[in-house]
């Protein structure tokens, strides 16, 4: 049986992913699609952790630019995330994964304290962790949180899951000319603003060395392919060679 190319890693998942062709909410049949790849991938003997966002619910920016505080605004996302998280959290154990939602804002009832050992001890007795309520700070996106949560953990990689199959120059929903590209620095993420992630996210991707890969969540089997390091999706590393 071939290897995997990474045995730890962070799953980033947008909310707009989770809801499917709805555009808002949960769709019930993303769910069961990526809670069985993750378990899939888990079954390989993979360390996985996901980070959720909370876009298909809530997004502070979007409340802050309506005239909310911006750090109420940001709270809420922080909220909209752990629904998410939840939902998954049913979704994987649904397939008798065993997992554990760790929370950056304590809430004893639903998920457990962000506590770095303990996430890192879940992952070595083979539970999936989720990481919800982004860093627990507002002005902090979940990109973010998947690139300081990686560092953490010391993972091999970041695979940011979206609705679109990789990284192009311009939005290619409003541009059929928009080019894809397979490979990135992040310096070129960085000076293009191409919008893989924040420029935060990415300036602590490039600081602890931590490559990240853009690819569509919504082809089963995707997750899969990555890991097994099939060219799919936009590699973003030191060097776009």
């Amino acid at each position: 049986m071939e290897k995997p190319r990474y045995s730890r890693l962070v799953l980033k998942i947008s909310g707009e992913a989770l809801a499917g062709n709805q555009g808002f909410g949960l769709q019930h049949d993303m769910l069961v699609s990526v809670a069985s790849q993750v378990a899939e991938i888990r079954d390989m003997g993979v360390e996985v952790c996901l980070v959720v966002g909370g876009g298909n619910i809530w997004r502070g920016i979007a409340g802050s630019a309506q005239g909310m505080d911006r750090a109420t605004a940001d709270y809420m996302g922080m909220l909209a995330t752990v629904m998410n998280a939840l939902a998954l959290q049913d979704a994987l154990e649904k397939t008798g994964t065993v997992t554990r939602v760790l929370s950056a804002i304590e809430m004893r009832q639903v998920a457990e304290p962000y506590i770095r050992r303990r996430a890192i001890r879940h992952m070595e007795k083979g539970r999936i962790v989720i990481f919800a309520a982004g860093t627990g700070n507002p002005y902090f996106s979940t990109d973010t949180t998947a690139a300081l949560r990686a560092a953490e953990i010391e993972a091999d990689v970041i695979l940011m899951a979206k609705k679109v199959d990789g990284v192009y120059d311009s939005d290619p929903m409003k541009n059929p000319q928009a080019k894809k590209f397979d490979r990135l620095s992040y310096l070129d993420v960085l000076s293009k603003g191409l919008g893989v992630m924040d420029s935060t996210a990415t300036s602590l991707c490039m600081d602890n060395n931590i490559p990240v890969i853009v690819f569509d969540l919504t082809t089963p089997g995707n997750i899969r392919k990555v890991l097994m390091g099939e060219a799919i999706g936009t590699y973003v590393g030191r060097d776009s060679e």
